[in-house]
């Protein structure tokens, strides 16, 4: 953690599940001050209660901040001395952003913008925005708007030197019982003894945990240069083979898994690298990078010279990727902790 050892880091969004996860990496470490920007007062009171009750020592690292990524002064109030920025605001859930489009567009676009916009004037560092495998061929308002927030990140990262602000995304599949997401909710239905409801048991899905979330953006920080999309290669499994890994798990009934349909938006798999990006994407090991394009707008001069030869890389999808059986499912949750306290705290042994 040496790169962070004195510097403030701000986190937009930062009362969420990404939030908490870097407050838990980070807290313990040499690192100067971290700055919770969100527009959720009564959740930056709770996550400042949790974390002076939990880590009291370090806990006055942890400065909030109110504001909205949409208001763009609100964001310069917070980014003073500011030398690094993980932005992670935004509209995620894919029914509400299909109901409230605009929504997202003012939120997961312009305010990316915003954050750019006063991170650059305020002379931050690095800024690490977090997009998500849904702005990869979107067919969804919530993928669509990130695939625009990507558009925003590479545009931005042409008009300032990277000794001055370097600018980089991450891109990343489904997080594990991060908020909203689907294993709380087969957790409550089995403790109430209700149907585990599924949208389509054939659908995949990529999963990794919050940690490694949290990995990727530091990767991203450390590796990346300006412009640069970087996507962590996940595995995937298909939304029956999670559900019934969390039935042998949790106790619940595997003959009582209800396929209810596929919601508004919802994509039968999910594709982290394009068959189009793979053209020039770098394979860094256990990430690829998508470099920016900087060729500028005079096309003329590529027609008498260009490269004919193709990177063998092929699309990255939830389809082709390592597709896990249920007890390397079973395995990866119980690497959680969210996962381990419910287990005890339902009395189950594992």
């Amino acid at each position: 953690m040496s790169l962070f050892a004195n510097k403030t880091l701000l986190i937009t969004g930062g009362t969420g599940s990404f939030g908490n996860a870097v407050l838990n990496r980070f807290l313990h470490t040499d690192i100067g001050e971290i700055r919770v920007f969100s527009r959720d007062e009564k959740k930056q009171d709770d996550m400042r209660h949790e974390f002076q009750s939990r880590m009291p020592e370090v806990a006055d690292k942890i400065k909030f901040f109110i504001g909205d990524v949409r208001d763009v002064d609100s964001l310069r109030n917070a980014m003073y001395g500011v030398d690094y920025i993980f932005h992670a605001a935004a509209l995620k859930q894919v029914p509400s952003c299909e109901f409230f489009p605009i929504e997202a567009v003012k939120t997961n676009v312009l305010g990316t913008d915003n954050v750019l916009t006063a991170a650059i004037a305020e002379g931050v560092k690095c800024v690490v925005c977090l997009s998500t495998d849904k702005a990869a061929y979107p067919v969804n308002a919530m993928g669509t708007s990130k695939a625009m927030m990507e558009k925003v990140v590479v545009a931005k990262s042409r008009t300032v030197s990277p000794e001055k602000t370097k600018i980089c995304c991450t891109r990343y599949g489904n997080v594990m019982c991060s908020r909203g997401s689907v294993i709380p909710l087969w957790i409550d239905q089995i403790k109430n003894n209700q149907p585990i409801t599924i949208t389509d048991p054939e659908m995949t899905r990529f999963i990794m945990s919050l940690e490694e979330a949290v990995d990727l953006v530091i990767f991203a920080f450390q590796e990346g240069n300006t412009g640069d999309i970087l996507v962590r290669k996940s595995p995937a499994c298909t939304i029956e083979t999670l559900a019934v890994a969390v039935c042998e798990l949790f106790g619940g009934d595997k003959d009582n898994i209800r396929t209810i349909g596929i919601r508004h938006g919802e994509k039968v798999y999910e594709t982290l690298l394009t068959n189009e990006e793979c053209a020039n994407a770098v394979d860094m090991g256990d990430f690829y990078c998508v470099p920016c394009d900087k060729r500028d707008l005079n096309y003329d001069k590529y027609y008498a010279k260009g490269d004919t030869e193709r990177n063998p890389l092929q699309e990255f999808n939830s389809n082709n990727t390592c597709l896990l059986t249920v007890e390397q499912v079973k395995e990866k949750l119980l690497s959680l902790e969210y996962i381990r306290d419910e287990l005890i705290k339902m009395n189950i042994e594992f």
